[in-house]
This record gives C-alpha cells, sequence and structure tokens, in this order.
C-alpha cells in the first residue's frame, strides 16, 4: 500500500482526497461521504430497487428495506444447492445472502463501478501498473467481482469473532506494502452499530497478517456511515460485522477490485464481454476496470509469429 505523500498522484490531489488518504494509510479504512463522491439519491434508490427485485426472483420471497424479507427463509439442503455452510451440523440462521455479479443488472452498478472518487482511491492503494505493459492506463487495478451483500436482523453466525478476515488471504505469506485487493462498499443504507454495520480493527493492516483471537475482535469498532457514503479499504484490512439488531434491511454494492497480478474471483472478461458494459458514465474506465486490453490472461496466440522469408 503506497504510504508517503510523495506518491500521490495528480488525481487524488486534483478531487482533494488527501485527508481520505491518511485515513487510509493509518486506520486502513476511510468512509467518504456523498457529497465528496456526487452520488445522488436517484441513483441510489435505483440501486435498492433492482437489488430487492433481484432479491425476490431468486428467491421467492418479497423484501422491503424496512421490513426485510416478508417470509421465513432457510438455505437449501438437497445437492444441487450447496452452500458453504454444508461442512456445518447446524447452519445459521439465513439473516444474510449475497447477489453476485451485479454489474450486469443495471447500469446503476456500472455508474458506482466508474465512480472517479472511489477509483481514485482504490488506484492509490495499488498503484501503476509497469508490468509488460499490460496496463494501458498505467494503474494496476481491475476489478475482481461486484456483490451485494444483504442483511437483516440475526447475527449470522459470526458470533463473538465477528467473522474478521482480510480479503487478500488467500494470497501468500509475506505480503508487502501494496494491496493486492481492495474493497468499495458503498452504502445505500446508513451503516450503524445497531444496524450490523461493517466491523474493522483500525491499523490493522500495518500487520500485513490475518487477524489474531479473541485480540482483534476486542478492538474491533463499527464503520457508521450515512447512505450514499463509500467505505474503502484494502485487502489487509481485519474486517468482518456486527449482528443486524434493528429491523429492515442493511444494503450495499460492493465493487470489489485486485491488483492486476492477481486472480480474479469473477472472470469479467468473459461474463461481462457480451453485456452493455460499455453502458455507464466513463466507457473507458470501465474497459479498463474489466481488462479487456491487458496482455494476460491471454485466449489465443498473442505473440508475434516469424514466417518462412520468400525466395527469389
Amino acid at each position: 500500500m503506497r504510504t508517503t505523500a510523495t506518491q500521490l498522484s495528480e488525481e487524488i490531489t486534483g478531487l482533494g482526497l488527501e485527508r481520505f488518504v491518511l485515513e487510509l494509510e493509518s486506520d486502513g479504512l476511510t468512509i467518504v461521504p456523498p457529497e465528496v463522491t456526487g452520488v445522488t439519491p436517484e441513483l441510489l434508490d435505483r440501486c435498492t430497487e433492482v437489488l430487492c427485485r433481484r432479491f425476490e426472483e431468486m428467491t421467492g420471497c418479497p423484501i422491503t428495506v424496512e421490513g426485510g424479507p416478508l417470509g421465513e427463509l432457510e438455505w437449501p439442503t438437497e445437492a444441487a444447492g450447496k452452500n458453504h455452510f454444508d461442512d456445518n451440523e447446524r447452519p445459521p440462521p439465513a439473516t444474510q445472502m449475497i447477489i453476485q455479479q451485479i454489474l450486469q443488472l443495471d447500469r446503476c452498478f456500472r455508474d458506482l463501478a466508474v465512480n472517479p472518487v472511489a477509483d481514485a482511491l482504490i488506484g492509490h492503494l495499488m498503484g501503476p501498473s509497469d508490468f509488460l505493459g499490460a496496463a494501458t492506463g498505467g494503474s494496476a487495478r481491475r476489478l475482481s467481482s461486484s456483490n451485494s451483500f444483504l442483511k437483516w436482523q440475526g447475527d449470522y453466525g459470526y458470533g463473538s469473532g465477528l467473522g474478521l478476515h482480510c480479503d487478500q488471504g488467500l494470497n501468500p505469506l509475506p505480503w508487502g506494502r501494496t494491496a493486492l485487493t481492495a474493497n468499495a462498499t458503498w452504502c445505500l443504507t446508513d451503516y450503524t452499530l445497531e444496524g450490523g454495520a461493517l466491523a474493522y480493527v483500525p491499523g490493522s493492516h500495518r500487520s500485513n497478517g490475518h487477524p489474531v483471537q479473541p485480540r482483534a475482535a476486542e478492538k474491533a469498532v463499527p464503520a457508521e456511515a450515512p447512505r450514499g457514503s463509500v467505505i474503502v479499504f484494502p485487502g489487509t484490512t481485519w474486517h468482518g460485522a456486527f449482528p443486524k439488531k434493528t429491523p429492515g434491511l442493511r444494503l450495499c454494492a460492493v465493487p470489489y477490485y485486485r491488483h492486476i497480478a492477481v486472480l480474479p474471483q469473477e472472470n469479467t472478461r468473459i461474463t461481462l464481454r457480451d453485456t452493455p458494459w460499455e453502458d455507464c458514465a466513463d466507457p473507458k474506465r470501465m474497459r479498463e476496470l474489466i481488462g479487456f486490453d491487458d496482455m494476460f490472461p491471454y485466449l489465443e496466440q498473442n505473440q508475434s509469429v516469424p514466417r518462412l522469408a520468400a525466395t527469389g
């Protein structure tokens, strides 16, 4: 992760984001309010509408921001519906769901992904790219996936440890100062402690290692933020979530980023290729984020091949 003022980009200084960079470097997380990012209530309403409709399509259960799911939900048990709780004797109550690949659902999510303020902060965390000319725009950040976490009343089985983890935990140690993954959580509802806010341990990114319990949970604090804020943090920050004790939804949209040298969660070059990915506020930025022009991973021969010279 970039940690000195001499490495601030023109984009950071031009947008006046210096204090948010300082928070990233000192605390490992920053909260940027909507008056800085420029997101509108109309955009947030559209994201909320699309996610609630998609939730009902996937689960068969109507849902509202005020009331949460309007029916009781349970995890599937049949072989075709395996989930990551299958090894547990008693899966936790269904009080959270992840909707994946949200960039394909609607332009509103693509507009969040190319927001210049969030993108500048992610770019600061990952730095420039000089990897064999792989990044035409010069930035190492790429999209890894795009998801929404819908959370309603309950603890989702996190327990006393709050589910604290590092997003780049699958990458082998030791980690360096450059973020290998980074997260931009767009709050589509208010984030409060009682409302199940994201939990994080300030300064934990400097450990460059995994959380140590129970000390980590004891030091965790809520990332409380008003609707429309974006919470940005590198993959080294210890984070999880507090239980949601209030009715209704805690809703977010999360473009998740990777360094160009890191494997993505979603193969966006394939999954977005035949979608209207360019239908967004900044098609050029989106093209770079997806990595359409990157050298790796290649799908066909991309190096020049000499041919037998003509004679005579």
